[in-house]
């Protein structure tokens, strides 16, 4: 009887059901209203500020800034993350439809929040299936407003509200086609710095988004479920089954037929690896330079943005547009590996049998302490023989080499020497009537050996610059048929030596050609040397050039960048044109924010200018230029100047052309290391074969149309007789040595 009036005790009263069925609505509505509370603090921006509408019209990324040539090929980029926009228009159809069918098949009809898929994956989640539930437009959200997934649970729910509203307001701000190229311009590829498609198809497939073929796009997007695991290069496996998972998915939403899923998962991924590296790619060492030219311009100027704040060109997407020439910087960096394999032999075997540092212990000491290996031991606070101890323990190490890097073990002092002995290399070529750069190698190889040789670096430019004399003369009057005397001379207790001597009286014209040492001092003696420093700082040379009687024979140091540009005067009619390698630079928007202007200046008569051009075809045709003829087979009209410096430390070849001038240098990182014999070291050996091999690449390719017709004359013609046979001489007085005494044959 008791056991019954329990039973009937445990049976539940209308009243209980009421009671708990009114619980229960009250607790669900109070859930309800709890969750519409949080939503709507949550887009109040209570838990975190959302973006904006500036903000999402304007999304911010790092977007890495583009150098781009003359003939609209890119040269490099600066970035935090290597990353470059790509349009709708520049993504390949399959790779949309390889998108879509795996990461979001309803993408077109949904309005950024797909809540069929969002109610499906949590069933999922609960019965133990893990699955995202994101759209596209949530996982771009998430990209461009965050700063990744929130790690803790807590906050990851809160992100994930904060993602559906601002993909929300991005359908409403954005077309279906905007939100998938924003989408896979900030999508992370993984390693190797590769940010967006752009930067993905060049890395894995060394192409474009616009020319991704199916299989191709296919592992790019697999790789968007998981960069690492799902890595190519890292886990192929992984990579391939997740490309055939995507096949799957292209086949279930019919972009493709059964037929072509399984033929594609027949063929292998098929990568063509390019990991992005700085130093990689064409022009360096220009790359390097333009950046600090860049900051500095638009600090002068004041550019920034609209909102103030300076422009950060390894994150705000900037086109930098310049004068290179791809194809010309090729022939040029083609020409340098050409000549130095060569050069660097003949270099090493001159030390054959000795020790090519016998009395050089100070610039071994000088180039310990200037390491960093040094200096990070100091700061480490190491006693000196400790880091003597530490530099002449072996070590594995790579190297340099013209057959490519070396692993090695060798002791950090035998590394110093090492690259001590390495020949370094520069050259640049412009147009001189444009003043536009064409190719720019300032050094030769840019991960090993950073200093730029075209502008930062500058050398003594021995016989390069006795041209600069020769033009005061004949821009006063002398005739390039003028003889001087070709003796010992002594200008104010100057007293130059000569090699290779041409018996005198000679002419300025055959002086020049033979690069003669005596004529040029005399000539310098009768002119000034205040006149020629003049000449050469109004040229553009913006080094320290001392008025004494030695300049006439290249005593001074100067940058390559800045002798192209003075010898490009004498071709240009003697109209000096500031060599210019930065034309504009665009926003990210296509807003053009800094224009290059040209700058110009008349520094000598047409006439002499002309004068000076002939006299360097007669170096080519008649004197130490002449290996530009027989070597290298170039026979059209060339000028040109060799150059050596003292010691044979420097090695100059200067060649002129109607439409290119070309600067070349060769020498060692220490002036105190060079070629034992000036047959070696001299300019027509070390430095002109890298001009000659430079211009018969560029007259070999068809598509760059540079002629191979004589020089201009000057407007109006020419009034100077340059034929010397037409003249009588007297041997010239001491009276005629004066520039008021010039004679004008």
């Amino acid at each position: 009887m008791q056991r019954n009036t329990k039973k009937k005790n445990n049976k539940l009263t209308n009243s209980d059901i009421k009671r708990y069925t009114f619980s229960f609505w009250k607790l669900f509505v109070g859930l309800i209203l709890l969750g519409f509370l949080f939503f709507v603090s949550v887009g109040l921006g209570l838990f975190g500020e959302l973006p904006s509408f500036r903000d999402l019209e304007n999304p911010k990324s790092n977007l890495s800034s583009e150098i781009i040539s003359a003939d609209s090929a890119l040269l490099g980029t600066y970035y935090v993350q290597n990353r470059s926009n790509v349009t709708y228009k520049e993504l390949s159809p399959a790779l949309i439809k390889a998108l879509i069918a795996t990461e979001d098949i309803r993408f077109n009809s949904h309005s950024g929040v797909d809540f069929k898929r969002t109610f499906t994956i949590i069933f999922y989640n609960l019965i133990g299936k893990k699955q995202g539930a994101s759209t596209i437009t949530q996982q771009l959200a998430l990209n461009l407003f965050s700063d990744g997934r929130a790690r803790t649970p807590g906050k990851r729910i809160i992100q994930k509200f904060q993602e559906l509203i601002t993909a929300v307001r991005l359908e409403r701000n954005y077309t279906k086609e905007e939100i998938l190229t924003m989408y896979l311009n900030t999508v992370d590829f993984g390693a190797y710095n590769t940010y967006g498609i752009k930067s993905a198809a060049r890395t894995y497939f060394n192409t474009t988004p616009a020319e991704l073929t199916a299989p191709q796009a296919a592992v790019l997007v697999g790789m968007l479920k998981g960069p690492g695991i799902y890595s190519p290069i890292r886990y192929p496996e992984n990579a391939l089954k997740r490309r055939n998972t995507v096949f799957d998915r292209m086949r279930t939403a019919g972009f493709i037929t059964s037929a072509e899923a399984a033929a594609y998962k027949e063929k292998p991924i098929g990568l063509t690896f390019r990991a992005s590296v700085y130093g990689d790619g064409l022009a360096p060492y220009l790359r390097a330079v333009l950046k600090n030219d860049i900051k500095n311009v638009f600090n002068q100027l004041s550019i920034t943005k609209a909102d103030g704040t300076p422009y950060d060109l390894d994150r705000d997407g900037l086109k930098i547009y310049t004068t290179i020439d791809s194809r010309m910087q090729a022939h040029a960096e083609e020409a340098q590996k050409e000549m130095m394999r060569e050069l660097q032999v003949t270099f090493n075997n001159q030390y054959k049998g000795r020790d090519p540092f016998k009395g050089l212990e100070n610039l071994l000491d000088r180039g310990v302490k200037q390491s960093d290996r040094y200096r990070w031991l100091k700061y480490s606070d190491h006693s000196e023989e400790e880091i003597k101890k530490d530099f002449n323990t072996p070590t594995k190490m790579t190297v340099f080499s013209w057959k490519g890097e070396i692993d090695t073990v060798m002791t950090p002092l035998d590394s110093i020497k090492y690259n001590k002995l390495i020949l370094r290399n520069a050259m640049m070529s412009m147009e001189p009537q444009t003043g536009h750069v064409k190719a720019w190698v300032g050094g030769i190889n840019f991960q090993h050996y950073k200093y730029d040789q075209v502008r930062m670096g500058t050398r003594q430019v021995g016989s390069t610059a006795k041209p600069f004399t020769y033009a005061v003369a004949i821009d006063n009057g002398y005739s390039p048929c003028f003889r001087v005397p070709n003796s010992p001379i002594n200008v104010d207790g100057w007293q130059p030596k000569s090699e290779n001597t041409v018996a005198g009286p000679i002419t300025l014209k055959k002086a020049l050609a033979n690069s003669q040492n005596w004529a040029t001092a005399d000539v310098i003696q009768r002119v000034g040397a205040q006149n020629v420093a003049n000449l050469i700082k109004n040229l553009g040379i913006s080094s320290n050039v001392p008025a004494y009687p030695s300049i006439s024979l290249g005593t001074f140091d100067a940058s390559v960048y800045d002798m192209v540009g003075a010898y490009s005067a004498f071709v240009n009619h003697g109209v000096w044109t500031q060599p210019i390698y930065l034309l504009r630079i665009e926003d990210k928007n296509g807003t053009v924010i800094y224009e290059h202007q040209k700058k110009v200046k008349v520094v000598m008569n047409d006439q002499s200018a002309y004068v000076i051009v002939d006299m360097l075809k007669g170096v080519v045709n008649e004197g130490s230029g002449g290996r530009v003829r027989w070597k290298y087979h170039l026979t059209n009209p060339i000028g040109g100047k060799t150059g050596t410096s003292q010691s044979n430390s420097d090695a100059w070849f200067i060649g002129v052309t109607p439409e290119l001038v070309s600067g070349v240098w060769t020498g060692a990182d220490e002036r105190s290391i060079h070629f034992s014999s000036t047959a070696l070291g001299q300019g027509a050996n070390a430095a002109l074969p890298m001009f000659g091999l430079y211009m018969q690449k560029v007259y070999a390719d068809k598509d760059l149309n540079y002629s191979q017709g004589d020089f201009e004359l000057p407007p109006g013609g020419l009034q100077r007789e340059l034929d010397c046979n037409k003249y009588q001489y007297d041997y010239p007085t001491e009276s005629e040595s004066k520039i008021d005494d010039r004679l004008d044959f």
